[in-house]
């Protein structure tokens, strides 16, 4: 009754000859004998530079938004205050950057922004802040929910895996931008009126679920297709006939050698909720101002760009680098948890 996951780290269980208790012991520093599975999967990711620079990015990012108001205390400006209408020669009388580069200086790191006059050093950090909290609350429910219903419906099987097949097949059928367009100001007028102003929480909590009640389906499926081969399994077969109860089996035995295809597939979802967030800001029915997020910054971009092609530089080359180095870091994991995979 031992799982893979459970044998991968006791070892072998015979006993004997010489060689196998010599096998057991430690060969070097570059030897695999006697670690467990855990630490063989980080010594392999120590090993991929790609990995280890995708994870300081994206350290470096999170880092980056937790410590957004400190770095607005050092650096002396607030995402808020609208420098060009406040300081004379900020911006021309069009509403543009005065200053070439966008306003670029020593006071204004990455110029200012078109009509209203920000700071856009401090906009795009306190908008790196929005995101990628507001996707990171996102990206928690739509993973246990996905585990919950693929769990669920792989080891039930029967009706439960039909029915719950069928909803998976039905959300994932609707077009995704149409219904997240279509069903964000309906989530927002059960909280708010639609003649009352929407506080920014609001919204928030409405992009939550919409992106979640629509985003779990992949984790889903995929979770399920493991469930299927596992529950056939000897070990899952033995723990039945021991009488052990299915929620004690699912969570013994399934979960464990679950968490590699469950934590790359999480790795996955977080930018495709950032991007998600983006979209719903830049239609108009995610955040609006003042509040701070890449989506707003996209929109005022988009509508200067031909004057001001700077301010499209600075967001754009930020998500870009943060979806890239969020996903080399998910092939990464996936390599050291297991190398046969290949790249």
């Amino acid at each position: 009754m031992t799982s893979p996951s459970q044998a991968a780290e006791v070892g072998t269980d015979t006993p004997g000859t010489e060689e196998a208790s010599l096998s057991k012991e430690p060969v070097g520093t570059d030897g695999h004998s006697g670690r467990s599975p855990g630490q063989l999967m980080w010594t392999r990711f120590k090993r991929d530079r790609t990995g280890v620079i995708s994870a300081c990015v994206v350290i470096a990012f999170f880092a980056i938004a937790a410590l957004a108001p400190v770095i607005s205390a050092l650096y002396g400006k607030d995402p808020y205050t609208q420098y060009g209408l406040e300081q004379e020669g900020l911006l021309d009388p069009f509403g543009l950057p005065a200053g070439a580069n966008g306003g670029i200086s020593v006071d204004f790191w990455f110029g200012v922004e078109p009509t209203l006059g920000r700071d856009v050093f401090i906009l795009l950090v306190y908008g790196m802040r929005t995101s990628l909290f507001t996707a990171l609350a996102v990206a928690v429910p739509m993973v246990v929910t996905g585990i919950i219903i693929g769990l669920v419906g792989g080891y039930m099987g029967g009706k439960v895996d039909y029915w719950l097949g069928r909803l998976t097949d039905f959300m994932m059928a609707l077009p995704s931008q149409l219904t997240l367009i279509a069903t964000m100001p309906v989530v927002v007028a059960v909280f708010v009126s639609p003649n009352e102003e929407t506080p920014t929480y609001i919204r928030t909590c409405a992009i939550i679920i919409v992106l979640w009640v629509l985003g779990w389906m992949s984790m889903a499926r995929l979770v399920r297709s493991q469930v299927l081969t596992l529950r056939e399994r000897e070990f899952v077969e033995a723990a039945k006939v021991a009488g052990m109860p299915p929620w004690r089996i699912v969570r013994k035995e399934l979960l464990p050698n679950l968490f590699t295809p469950i934590l790359v597939q999480a790795t996955y979802m977080l930018p495709s909720a950032i991007l998600s967030i983006a979209f719903l800001s830049f239609v108009g029915v995610g955040y609006v101002e003042p509040t701070p997020s890449w989506g707003r910054m996209f929109v005022t971009a988009a509508e200067n760009y031909e004057a001001n092609p700077t301010f499209m530089f600075f967001p754009g080359i930020a998500m870009v680098i943060f979806v890239v180095a969020f996903n080399l870091l998910g092939d990464s994991v996936r390599d050291a948890f297991d190398p046969k995979s290949g790249r």
